[in-house]
């Protein structure tokens, strides 16, 4: 597949499209990308329980090195268009992922957005399948869970029972008691 910006790769659900990548690693560098992989998870936003990845579309990343460390795969899934994907991609240190994708044949760099799309299409599967349990944008997630976050503090104000009273708040009351 090449960069026609006419043509976009992955399957969307929502506002929400998965995007799956295939490399080839570079014969002996199959230590040296788990090094990459390592210090990638271990950078800020990607450790375990960091919720705040440089990308703030995507839901969630993941490499798999198999076939005894002669492949890659890089899976995601985001919101939006993919080309506000890529410039939001594009717009990040890069460092990291240089260091992950200088493993892989193919790979010279990312110099500019025209090139980060290039390389990417090169590689580019579009799933057969993809489901999602959920809806909603990592925005609109993100916001649930702090409104939850925070009506659960008012369940747990005895100085908010009276308020909590109110037939208006039935509806929350209702949904919280699951």
């Amino acid at each position: 597949m090449g960069s026609d910006t006419s043509s976009r790769p992955g399957v969307s659900v929502g506002p929400t499209s998965e995007f799956s990548l295939f490399f080839h690693v570079k014969p002996g560098h199959g230590e040296a990308l788990h090094q990459a992989l390592r210090d990638l998870q271990d950078a800020p936003g990607y450790r375990p329980g960091d919720y705040e990845m440089p990308i703030a579309s995507i839901h969630e990343a993941r490499f798999v090195p198999f076939d005894d460390d002669t492949r890659l795969l890089f899976a995601t899934s985001f919101d939006g268009p993919w080309d506000a994907y890529m410039e939001d991609f594009a717009s990040k240190p890069l460092k990291l992922f240089d260091s992950i994708f200088q493993h892989v044949v193919g790979y010279e760099g990312l110099p500019s957005l025209q090139a980060v799309k290039d390389f990417i299409l090169s590689a580019q599967q579009t799933a057969g399948g993809y489901a999602r349990n959920y809806g909603g944008t990592v925005k609109q997630i993100r916001k649930a869970i702090t409104v939850n976050d925070a009506f659960q503090e008012v369940l747990d104000d005895p100085g908010a029972a009276d308020a909590l009273q109110h037939p208006a708040l039935r509806p929350l009351l209702d949904v919280a008691a699951d």
